[in-house]
């Protein structure tokens, strides 16, 4: 077969979810007059997006068989002196891999939302929405140059602002959507940041000729500073993974921006735009090899993370907030592999987490279907029987997650801790104690979850918010509602329950299968670059290595494993075997649980520190600049000067002879004395 690929057919893939959105997005709504219905929209954008994935998998077949790459400019837009400005796509095992998982869990997505916004008004618009990200998150994973990866990473950005607020008549969903849009230009700021310092000093945008220059970077110091330049760009790319990626402290907006319908949680906040951070950052391996302070940097934060956003999963009740933050929790594990410099073992874990993250959303959102909008975790139980589809692809997703040998996430979880353990840069010691704690807390609000939903007593007809949770009012109505009928659980449609069973296979699978060659093989070859004299983690990784089953043997002989079981089995007596445990150690520890409730008053800071100084600088600076110096002193000062002179000057202009003549005189004499006086 051939070792190049097509440039028309890679153009199908992103074009083909955008035609779908157009369609749908101007001739499926009233701006462009409703010429469409609902099916024929979600049929077109279904199929724009299927074209994409079926080339995505053929292109992944290409490159990971054959070895065909592509890395070619399609479009120059502008060039500014020495720098040009292109559109071009960098198809490698990278990128390839991404294009398949954006498109298939995108492709998910699509099908479950025809069942979830069953009857929602704005259907059309939805679908146009998500084929739009779609289009966006392929021109970022595809770019071969910094400029089209900036344009999609905000375009992604403005989709996803779209999305948490796609219910824009909800105060809530307004809020989280314009927290989200705020957070993340502060990410954004260091990102371009970054970017201009590279156009500056490598005087190019393309990935390939600034990789080129990196060792004359790293020789460079910031001007004005002994600050490396190459740590200061690293550190400003990173800034901008904190805010997509959702890191500490810059992960505030993810856990509000579940106020958007469950599809996009598992499509933006899953499995493709948080990820986005983390495919940056290994695709500037080349860059991030060069500083230890980035690195270590990023490993600390990372570990943050990791922990301390896991404990805040434990108290919540939200279900699809506990997935939320169990999110930012997996974010935090893959961010730590970048800064171990495990780049193939972060974006491991990027795409095992994609497939059961998303899961997990989709489950849950079959459970809020299922029963009837109700989103609080303490008013269900014993939906198992009910559900039973659900039941079992939330369990098997549950399973991977918390690491279970031979799952998805056994391979990639266990292969970030051992990389950190291998790692040698500053900070290293802690970021292993995150994760490893982390494996057990992760556990144990998974399955505090998986109890209190699927098994014990049925609480469901105990809810005192029925049809009212606290976190959606009654707008959040998909269409499912059954008023004046049996309020108990039910399964999904079809529809929903597909989506679910296709997303198990490889939540299971994949992670056994892919192991070697991703990690171990020729995978990212060209893709990610790593400097094993400097950081050996990924060659300690593979010294001890002898095949995945082996590996998921091991597994069950060492302290992840164990401290997983003991998170399973202390949340089955906690929530099944002794209910009443949970309340006391809540009354036992107020304090911490208060902390917890008020999310490390992260929030409170920023919204009575940081907003608060803001505001009254703004308003500082309109009083006293703008108001008293600008208008005050400037304009109507200088207006009032002039009128000042000219009033007095007026009083000379008397229009007798003898009074010019007189002050001519006076005049004189003053010369005359000012002349004698020097002299």
């Amino acid at each position: 077969m051939s070792q190049t690929l097509s440039a028309a057919t890679l153009l199908l893939v992103p074009l083909a979810p955008l035609a779908g959105a157009l369609a749908a997005g101007i001739l499926g709504t009233s701006f462009g007059g409703n010429w469409i219905g609902r099916r024929l929209s979600h049929t077109l954008t279904i199929l724009g997006v299927l074209l994409a994935f079926v080339i995505s998998a053929m292109t992944l077949k290409s490159v990971a068989m054959d070895g065909a790459r592509f890395n070619e400019t399609l479009y120059t837009w502008m060039v500014v002196g020495g720098l040009k400005m292109e559109v071009g796509f960098l198809v490698d095992g990278l990128t390839a891999m991404m294009m398949c998982v954006v498109t298939f869990v995108s492709l998910m997505v699509h099908i479950y939302t025809i069942g979830y916004m069953e009857e929602d008004e704005g259907y059309n618009r939805f679908f146009a929405y998500i084929s739009l990200f779609t289009f966006s998150m392929l021109m970022l994973v595809m770019s071969n140059n910094m400029l089209q990866l900036f344009f999609g990473w905000e375009a992604v950005g403005l989709v996803s602002y779209l999305l948490i607020g796609f219910w824009f008549n909800k105060p809530s969903a307004i809020f989280a959507n314009m927290k989200a849009f705020l957070v993340n230009r502060v990410g954004d700021f260091g990102f371009i940041l970054g970017i201009g310092l590279i156009a500056a000093y490598a005087g190019t945008l393309n990935y390939g000729e600034a990789f080129a220059k990196a060792d004359q970077l790293a020789a460079l110091t910031l001007p004005g500073t002994g600050w490396m330049l190459v740590t200061v760009i690293c550190i400003c790319l990173f800034i901008g993974a904190m805010g997509k990626s959702a890191q500490f402290p810059l992960h505030v907006w993810l856990p509000d921006s579940m106020e958007g319908p469950t599809p996009i949680s598992a499509l933006i906040h899953a499995a493709t735009m948080v990820t986005a951070g983390i495919f940056m950052v290994a695709r500037m391996s080349p860059l991030f090899e060069l500083s230890d302070t980035a690195l270590s940097f990023i490993m600390v934060i990372g570990a943050i993370t990791a922990l301390f956003m896991g404990f805040l999963g434990i108290i919540q009740n939200d279900i699809k907030r506990v997935v939320a933050y169990s999110t930012l929790s997996q974010l935090g594990y893959m961010t730590v592999a970048l800064g171990a410099s495990a780049y193939s073992v972060a974006v491991f874990h990027l795409m095992t987490h994609a497939f059961f993250k998303a899961l997990l959303f989709l489950a849950a959102g079959s459970v809020i279907i299922g029963m009837h909008h109700n989103q609080d975790i303490r008013w269900m139980g014993g939906v198992r029987k009910y559900m039973p589809v659900t039941w079992i692809t939330a369990l098997l997703g549950s399973l991977a997650l918390i690491g279970t040998p031979l799952f998805s996430g056994f391979y990639s979880k266990d292969s970030i801790i051992e990389a950190v353990h291998a790692s040698q840069l500053a900070g290293a010691g802690f970021a292993h104690f995150a994760v490893l704690a982390g494996v057990f807390v992760t556990a144990f609000y998974s399955f505090r979850m998986y109890f209190l939903v699927f098994h014990g007593k049925e609480r469901y007809d105990q809810n005192p918010d029925a049809h009212h949770d606290a976190h959606h009012d009654a707008h959040d109505d998909h269409g499912h509602g059954h008023s004046g009928e049996d309020h108990s659980p039910h399964e999904s449609p079809w529809v929903v329950t597909v989506p679910l069973i296709l997303l198990a296979i490889p939540s299971v699978v994949i992670g056994f299968m892919t192991i070697r060659p991703m990690l171990f093989g020729e995978f990212f070859k060209g893709a990610i670059f790593v400097n094993l004299e400097r950081h050996p983690a990924m060659e300690e990784l593979a010294r001890s290595f002898h095949g995945p089953a082996q590996m998921a043997w091991h597994g069950l002989m060492t302290a992840p494993f164990w401290l997983a079981l003991s998170g399973v089995v202390l949340a089955w007596y906690m929530y099944l075997v002794n209910p009443a445990l949970p309340a006391a150690i809540k009354r036992m520890f107020q304090p911490v649980y208060t902390l917890l409730e008020n999310k490390y008053y992260l929030d409170w800071f920023n919204e009575n520190v940081l907003a608060r100084g803001t505001r009254a600088l703004g308003t500082g600076l309109w009083k006293g600049g703008d108001q008293a110096f600008i208008d005050g002193a400037l304009v109507n000062g200088s207006w009032r000067l002039v009128g000042w002179v000219s009033g007095m000057v007026r009083r000379l202009q008397s229009g007798y002879i003898y009074h010019y003549a007189f002050g001519m005189i006076i005049g004189v004499f003053v010369l005359m004395t000012y002349f004698v006086w020097l002299n």
